[in-house]
């Protein structure tokens, strides 16, 4: 079962640690490149900042963003900005997003994110809480994937796992972690099965586009291309 409130509390000390490391850099190194493609540590920062602003909309019933141009666009005018306004800006807008939270709220309502995706209220601390966390391991400073937790790891495949079951562009997939944990996803596309196994982290790493799969194992056939998030 979701629980809200302690997605928020999580969300809460994933932030305060990102602020924590990222206040070790300087502003040249905000300047430099993220692990995420173009996008520097700037870029990193300013997104995790508009997309507390963004889900903070959802959950107050307005539109997540004004369009995805107006998004990419706050990205870009946000990214140059010095290292004390970006921490500024990420820590009173996940104070903001956090205070939206705390308001009573029917938390099985329907509510609608981007490109018409929609979801349980009670789902989008989660999905802030997956923001915070990966970001924090694109800015490259130290968090890795095998940092994060073993329950935050578990909720990640299981909903990654979830998002591109049926999808046409991917067969039947088994993913196995070395604990012995065990998802399905895929099925869309007329080949495979195809059975692939690693570390959990590694698993998760590249079920999100963060890891190329190179340590996992896959028999019945080639790790598959998967489809953009």
């Amino acid at each position: 079962m979701i629980d809200h409130a302690r997605d928020l509390a999580s969300v809460r000390e994933a932030t305060e640690r990102l602020l924590s490391a990222a206040a070790a850099l300087d502003n040249a190194s905000v300047a430099e490149p993220s692990r995420l493609p173009g996008w520097s540590r700037g870029h990193v920062l300013a997104h995790v900042a508009r997309n507390a602003d963004a889900l903070a909309e959802v959950l107050a019933g307005r539109p997540m963003y004004a369009s995805a141009e107006a998004r990419d666009t706050d990205i870009a005018r946000d990214a140059p900005r010095p290292l004390d306004v970006q921490l500024a800006d990420v820590r009173d807008s996940a104070a903001a997003f956090l205070a939206q939270g705390e308001r009573p709220a029917d938390w099985s309502r329907t509510v609608e994110l981007r490109n018409g995706v929609t979801d349980a209220a009670a789902r989008v601390p989660f999905r802030r809480l997956v923001e915070v966390e990966l970001h924090h391991v694109d800015l490259g400073i130290g968090y890795e994937l095998e940092d994060l937790s073993e329950d935050f790891v578990r909720r990640e495949t299981d909903f990654l796992t979830e998002r591109f079951a049926g999808h046409k562009d991917l067969p039947p997939v088994t993913l196995t972690d070395h604990a012995g944990r065990t998802w399905t996803t895929g099925g869309g596309a007329d080949t495979g099965p195809v059975q692939i196994s690693g570390p959990a982290a590694d698993l998760v790493g590249w079920l999100a586009g963060r890891r190329d799969g190179a340590a996992l194992k896959a028999t019945g056939g080639a790790l598959p291309a998967l489809p953009p998030l």
